[in-house]
This record gives structure tokens, sequence and C-alpha cells, in this order.
């Protein structure tokens, strides 16, 4: 295959894993991923199931390097090198389960969504995929103490699976993320498709919510019938929600608010505070105050 070719392909596969029943699980930075949950899940799947590198998007099909920029490595007066955006298709062989993953880490695709798409299940067909999950999290008005995951299905069984895992179901008209397209274009193409997403509390930056990221990791091992070890992630909620309500008891304005929260939500009238609190009011960025964990 000549190097033209090469340029013109979506992926960029160095080989074609052979793998059981395989789930197809996607985690993207950018737009809807608040407090890093979605790139901290696929991360955190790839290093704990030992997954293995097969394929890369090509970067030039899908981002535009004035939105996305590459990342340049300079020591000392010396470029080392440059990273472009993009991401990576991995392959974890799960003995203990009846299944496997391919685990999908990248930066949103910035165009030619529907393309990207398309090669995407094109892709997940070769592998034996019929299943796949997208990982998502957005701000909210909701404390840092709750674990609330809000979902999409393809099909009303789906639906009535995540409900008995206590998702919420989502209601919504507007801008979306790239998840939306994949989801619409699976259901169209016969995949069983979800998305999960993680309800982030406005008034926490710059670090990652253990506590939220523990609970996605149960919720989707229970839906892919595979194990996922969580005991390391609550060690470090436990840690980093002692410092969280030590910087609060100093903060007499993050006291009020959260106050007014918990109220609301005794009440059941959250959606009444939906921007009473905008995104950089009252905030802690806890890359400030907190040690790393």
């Amino acid at each position: 295959m000549s190097n033209r070719d090469m340029d013109d392909q979506a992926f960029h596969i160095e080989y074609v894993p052979v793998l059981r029943k395989p789930i197809l699980i996607a985690g993207f930075e950018g737009w809807g991923n608040a407090l890093d949950i979605s790139r901290a899940m696929v991360l955190l799947l790839i290093r704990k199931l030992k997954g293995v590198s097969f394929a890369k998007i090509n970067p030039d099909l899908f981002y535009r390097y004035d939105e996305s920029r590459p990342v340049a490595h300079i020591e000392e007066g010396l470029l080392k090198g440059v990273s472009p955006p993009g991401g990576s298709f991995y392959a974890a062989h799960l003995p203990s389960s009846q299944t496997d993953l391919v685990i999908l880490q990248a930066n949103e695709p910035n165009t030619r969504w529907f393309h990207f798409v398309g090669e995407l299940f094109s892709l997940a067909e070769k592998l034996g995929v019929q299943t796949l999950i997208t990982l998502g999290s957005m701000y909210d008005n909701v404390l840092h103490s709750d674990r609330i995951v809000s979902g999409v299905a393809s099909s009303e069984e789906l639906l009535a699976k995540l409900k008995e895992k206590s998702v919420n179901p989502i209601t919504y008209r507007g801008p979306s993320a790239i998840h939306s397209t994949i989801h619409w274009v699976g259901k169209q193409r016969g995949f069983h498709c979800m998305s999960l997403w993680c309800h982030c509390p406005y008034y926490l930056q710059g670090t990652t919510h253990f506590g939220l990221l523990s609970h996605l990791g149960s919720l989707l091992s229970s839906l892919g019938n595979f194990e996922l070890d969580t005991d390391d992630l609550e060690k470090s909620w436990k840690e980093l929600n002692a410092q969280i309500l030590k910087l609060i008891e100093k903060n007499p304005e993050l006291q009020t608010m959260i106050s007014e929260l918990r109220k609301a939500k005794v009440r059941g009238s959250w959606a009444s505070m939906k921007g009473s609190l905008k995104k950089d009011d009252k905030v802690i960025y806890l890359e400030d105050f907190l040690k790393p964990t």
C-alpha cells in the first residue's frame, strides 16, 4: 500500500485482534469531559485491563490543528518531537469474562463526524463488536458527594437495563458532542448503543473526581460482565473528599451555595436552579490547593 493510500485511511491499523464478543467503550477529550471523567475512565481501563494498541486515528482527516493544536516537546532549545491530536484503539483480552473489550481513547474530532463514525462502525463490524458504550461527563448543579449518571440507549430493552442500574434517562434538545452522532448512526446500522454521562459539580474544577470514576467503573463492569477493581479509586476519593471538606469550611460563599443545593435536592427542585450558578462563579480550582493523590 502506498503512502498516499495510507494518508486517505481513517485509521492506521497495525493488526486486527481476535476477540470474543467484544464490547467497544469510547471516551473522548473535549466538550463532554467535565472533571476529566471520560478520558480518565478509558485510560484506567487500558491500564488495569492491560489494553494493547492496535490502531490509531489519522489526525489529518479529522482534526483542525488551529482548534486542537499539536503539542511540541522542546528541551533546552532542542525540539524533541511534535504530537498531533488523535487517538488510539486498544484491545483488552479478559480471561475471566466471556467478552473482551475494544477501548477507544481520543480527542473529540473537529470535523467530518459522519465519515469518522462510519469508519468507526466499519472497524467495529470487522472486530465482531455488537455493543458500543460512549462515556461523557457534564457540569451540573449537584453536590460533590453525589454519584449521578444519566444515559441514552438505542432501544427500550437497553434503556430498561440502564434504569435497573439506577441510570437516569436523558431528556435533552440542543448542541451535542460526537456521542449523539455515534449513537444515531449505530442505531441505523443495527448496533446496541449506550451513552453514560456523569454529573459533575460546578464548584469543583481542575481535578479528577475519583468517586464518580469509581461509580462509573463499577457500572461499566456490571453492564459489560467483566471484573474491574475500584478499591484504589475509593481510597483516593476518601482522601480527596477530606481535603475538599476542609476547603469548604474556610469558604462561607461555598457553604451557602452547597446548603442551597442540598435544600433543592430535598425539595426535588434542582431544575429550578439551572442557570443560577455560572461555571466561573464560586469555584474551587483544586489544582491550586490539593496535593497529588
